[in-house]
C-alpha cells in the first residue's frame, strides 16, 4: 500500500475536523472528527484517532475511538484498540487486539455505508454509541 499512498499524517501532526481524500492514507499522528477515503486507510501503532472512519479497506495498529464503515476488509493488528462499531465486508482480528463495540460483517456486499445526512457523534471521550449502526 505504501507505494500508492497519497497522504501521510505524520506522528507530530494533529488534524481536527473533516478530512476527505481520494487516495490511500496513512495516519501516524492524531485525528479528531471524520476521516474518509475511497481507497485504503492505515492507522499506525502510535496513532490516536477520535473520528468516524470510512474507507475501502482499513488496517489498524493504533487507537481508534469512533465508528468504522468499510466497503472491503478491516484488519485489527495485535496492537489495535478500537472503541466503536464496525460495519465491514470482511474482518480480521489478531490476538491481542481490543474491540469494544458491535461488528456487522456483510459477506454479500449489500450493506449501505454511512449516510452523509447522519449527525456527527460526540467525541467527548465517553462511549455515546447508544444507537447501533
Amino acid at each position: 500500500m505504501e507505494k500508492d499512498t497519497e497522504t501521510i499524517i505524520g506522528p507530530s501532526v494533529k488534524v481536527e475536523g473533516d478530512f476527505h481524500g481520494e487516495g490511500s492514507i496513512v495516519v501516524e499522528g492524531q485525528v479528531t472528527g471524520t476521516l474518509k477515503t475511497n481507497q485504503d486507510l492505515k492507522i499506525g501503532a502510535n496513532a490516536k484517532i477520535k473520528a468516524d472512519l470510512e474507507a475501502e479497506n482499513i488496517y489498524i495498529s493504533g487507537e481508534v475511538v469512533g465508528d468504522l464503515y468499510v466497503k472491503g476488509k478491516t484488519e485489527l493488528k495485535s496492537t489495535a484498540k478500537v472503541t466503536g462499531n464496525i460495519k465491514t465486508k470482511i474482518i480480521s482480528i489478531e490476538a491481542g487486539a481490543s474491540l469494544n463495540g458491535n461488528c456487522v460483517c456483510d459477506q454479500n456486499g449489500t450493506m449501505e455505508l454511512k449516510e452523509d445526512t447522519q449527525k456527527p457523534k460526540s467525541r467527548s471521550g465517553k462511549n455515546d454509541k447508544s444507537d447501533i449502526l
